[in-house]
């Protein structure tokens, strides 16, 4: 059995923990604790823990622009897979979404990330071919 919860900035280490566990997740600087602080300020609630009694075995961190919704990070921990918590994560977030109006949603798969690519195509999930992204980086670092 499991419980989700909005994320808060208190989770935030059990979080990059779970993350760091997690094949294909790829933390960043942008993944700081100020910037995750920052992020969940302005996405009030969008983001999600996922809880097995007191330990957090899920996340899924989401956001949006005003027009699209964006999700991100999205794991569980391999030992409570299986058990709906993505599903319910994605569910949950896709909601909240909706309920402001945003019907349109992305997420960022590293092409290494087969399980992760396998999950969303599974989900009816759209691999976009249509459009390639760039990014600009305004600084010295490259591990932004």
């Amino acid at each position: 059995m499991f419980s989700l919860r909005p994320m808060t900035i208190d989770d935030y280490d059990a979080v990059m923990t779970l993350m760091q566990q997690t094949p294909g997740i790829s933390l960043r600087d942008a993944d700081s604790r100020e910037n995750i602080a920052r992020y969940l300020a302005r996405n009030p609630g969008h983001s999600l823990v996922a809880l097995s009694g007191e330990d957090i075995v899920g996340c899924i961190m989401s956001g949006h622009d005003g027009r699209r919704g964006y999700l991100q990070h999205l794991l569980v921990h391999p030992g409570h897979r299986r058990l709906g918590i993505a599903n319910a994560l994605v569910e949950r977030c896709l909601a909240a979404l909706q309920e402001i109006g945003i019907h349109k949603s992305h997420i960022d798969v590293l092409r290494e990330n087969e399980i992760g690519a396998a999950y969303w195509r599974s989900q009816g999930w759209q691999l976009r071919t249509d459009i390639d992204r760039y990014s600009f980086i305004s600084s010295d670092n490259k591990n932004t």
